[in-house]
């Protein structure tokens, strides 16, 4: 149990009353039954989570800041292929009639887009990205 001898089970259980992210939640969950005797191997099966993982968790309770060593560091995921300004014409583009674009056709498909954007940008993107990003400009229309 050495691992939290600087943090307190009475902090862990007061920052995990105030705590709103499930994820933030679950790690200090696997911090107060560490601390309450549960061995790591057990907690692993219990939650399907490798071990390495738990030692993790606890690692970063024990020696980091509560706050900052429950939560994920930002992770910035691969730079965007379309710019800002790009996405913005882009959208606009699909507010209009596919015809507008010089197209054959009279609503915009996964498909279409996809073309078009390779076509206009010489990007290409799956399928399933494109579907995401007319599922996001859909959501912030609303």
């Amino acid at each position: 149990m050495d691992k939290l001898t600087d943090v307190s089970a009475e902090v862990l259980r007061d920052e995990l009353a105030d705590v709103s992210d499930p994820k933030a939640a679950k790690r200090l969950m696997v911090a107060l039954a560490y601390d309450g005797g549960i061995s790591i191997s057990t907690q692993s099966e219990l939650y399907g989570i490798p071990t390495s993982t738990l030692y993790y968790w606890l690692d970063r309770v024990g020696t980091e800041p509560l706050e900052s060593a429950i939560h994920d560091d930002d992770r910035p995921g691969r730079p965007t292929k379309l710019d800002r300004e790009e996405r913005t014409v882009l959208r606009r583009d699909l507010t209009e009639e596919p015809s507008e674009s010089g197209y054959d056709a009279t609503d915009w498909t996964p498909e279409l887009v996809r073309n078009h954007i390779e076509d206009e940008y010489g990007v290409s993107y799956s399928l399933g990205h494109v579907r995401r990003l007319i599922r996001e400009w859909t959501v912030d229309r609303r």
